[in-house]
């Protein structure tokens, strides 16, 4: 496993962002993840500013491991790796995108719910996936099921995901970490409720090292 894929396993929760204002908002949503004990952030190309949210984390905030979600595009990609992104995630398996980031050197969780698809990711050498949408796709059963057939994977299961469940997904030994939204909500952020914020990033690490004490 590589240092970026380590470093999200330790900590357990990755934040999936959507910043619809990365000049005002993106420095100090970085700045409250760290300071719930999550420094780290999926910023995801659905909203216009990804690139630049990006940017503005790696660079005012570096103790931030920060990536790009939903990647569609070899040309996001190389504006993901331009900003300072350490890994990228793609909503699907795209063979395509797959490959050109491991020409590129950076780490990619490729989104994969199918037996088809956790054997194409065995055949492109991948070794942690992202599962998504994680509850709407079979949820913990479905991916401890998997495991089965495909032990070599660890997995990052996004979708549905909550304080209410994470323990339960954390403690399974397959999960490596858990995507989520409910720690950056778009009332939280663009409301400025950065000690909200920090306060769920500090449940949630509780709940991780809670569920992996008992695992």
């Amino acid at each position: 496993m590589n240092t970026v894929s380590e470093k999200i396993m330790s900590i357990g929760v990755v934040p999936v962002i959507k910043l619809n204002n990365p000049e005002r908002d993106a420095v100090d949503l970085a700045k409250a993840l760290c300071a719930g004990g999550v420094p780290v952030a999926e910023v995801t190309f659905r909203a216009a500013g990804a690139a630049k949210a990006i940017k503005l984390m790696s660079d005012n905030v570096p103790e931030m491991l920060v990536g790009a979600g939903t990647v569609m595009t070899t040309a996001q990609v190389d504006e993901a790796i331009e900003a300072g992104a350490k890994f990228i995630v793609t909503p699907g398996l795209d063979e395509e995108i797959v490959r050109y980031c491991q020409s590129k050197d950076i780490v990619i969780y490729a989104g994969c719910t199918t037996p088809t698809d956790y054997h194409t990711a065995f055949r492109l050498g991948l070794d942690v996936l992202k599962f998504f949408p994680a509850e709407q796709s079979g949820g913990l059963s479905k991916i401890k099921a998997m495991s089965a057939p495909f032990p070599m994977f660890k997995v990052m299961p996004t979708g549905g995901i909550s304080l209410k469940n994470l323990g339960e997904y954390i403690s399974c030994p397959v999960i490596a970490a858990c995507g989520g939204s409910y720690m950056v909500t778009a009332d939280l952020i663009d409301n400025g409720k950065w000690d909200e914020i920090t306060d769920l990033c500090k449940k949630s690490v509780d709940i991780v090292k809670e569920a992996r004490n008992n695992g």
